[in-house]
C-alpha cells in the first residue's frame, strides 16, 4: 500500500512539473501571510522582473503589506507600499516605487495560466509601452475555458496586440485543463508562478470584499523570504 501511495505521489509531482514545463533552476520566494503561506518561483526568462523582485524581497519591502485586492475567479493582488499602515476601508492600489520595469512579455512561452504571477501596470493610455509597476503584482486564479470560449478571447488578444501574439495548441490546452486569465496575454508581464500554497490563494480570493475589491478583514504579508 505504501509503495502504491509513493508511486501516486511521484506521478502527481511529475504531472505538476510537466504542466509548467521543464525549467532551469529558479529562485523561489516564500510568502508568510496571516491567511497561510505560499511559495513562488521566478522565471529566468524575465531577468529585469526577477532581479527587481529579489531586491525588494531582500530589502523587506513586502513585509507587513496587505493583500489589498481580490476578485473571485480572476486574481489576488498585493505590493502597494501604502497598504502597510492603511486604515480600514482606505482605497488602495495607487502606491508604488518611483520607477517602472520595461515590459518582458514572453508569450506564448509564459502566459496567464492559473497560478501565474504577473506584474500590475498603468493603463495603455498613459503607458503604451506596457511597463510594469515597480512592486505591485497579482496571482491569477481564473477558471478553465471551453474551446468555444477561448476563440473570441484569442481574437481580442490578436487585435489588441496588432497581431503580435497568437495562441498555440499548448496554451489552449492549458487554459482548458487548468484555467487562467487569457484576456491579459500579450499585455502584462508574467514573471513567475506559484509552486506551493495555491490552496491558500484560492481561500484568499473568496473572502468578502468592499466596493473596491479590498478584503473587508485585512490579510497581511508577515514576511517574504528568498529560499532558493
Amino acid at each position: 500500500m505504501k509503495k502504491v501511495l509513493s508511486i501516486l505521489l511521484i506521478l502527481t509531482l511529475l504531472g505538476q512539473s510537466q504542466a509548467w514545463g521543464k525549467r532551469e533552476k529558479e529562485i523561489e520566494v516564500l510568502f508568510e501571510t496571516s491567511a497561510g503561506d505560499f511559495r513562488v518561483a521566478l522565471y529566468n526568462e524575465t531577468p529585469l522582473h526577477r532581479d527587481n523582485f529579489i531586491k525588494l524581497v531582500d530589502e523587506g519591502f513586502y513585509d507587513s503589506l496587505l493583500i489589498h485586492r481580490t476578485i473571485l475567479g480572476f486574481m489576488v493582488q498585493m505590493g502597494d507600499p501604502n497598504s502597510r499602515h492603511a486604515k480600514s476601508g482606505e482605497l488602495l492600489g495607487g502606491g508604488k516605487p518611483a520607477y517602472t520595469i520595461p515590459a518582458e512579455i514572453r508569450f506564448p512561452t509564459l502566459f496567464h495560466r492559473r497560478g501565474a504571477l504577473s506584474m500590475a501596470r498603468e493603463p495603455d493610455d498613459i503607458n503604451p509601452e506596457m511597463a510594469s509597476s515597480g512592486s505591485q503584482f497579482f496571482i491569477v486564479t481564473g477558471r478553465p475555458y471551453m474551446p468555444q470560449d477561448l476563440k473570441p478571447i484569442e481574437a481580442r488578444v490578436h487585435a489588441v496586440t496588432e497581431g503580435a501574439y497568437r495562441y498555440t495548441d499548448k496554451v489552449r490546452q492549458v487554459y482548458q485543463d487548468y484555467g487562467g486569465a487569457p484576456h491579459l496575454d500579450g499585455q502584462y508581464t508574467v514573471f513567475g508562478h506559484v509552486v506551493d500554497g495555491m490552496k491558500i490563494i484560492n481561500q484568499i480570493q473568496m473572502v468578502p470584499t468592499d466596493e473596491n475589491d479590498r478584503p473587508e478583514e485585512d490579510i497581511r504579508i508577515i514576511r517574504a523570504t528568498i529560499i532558493k
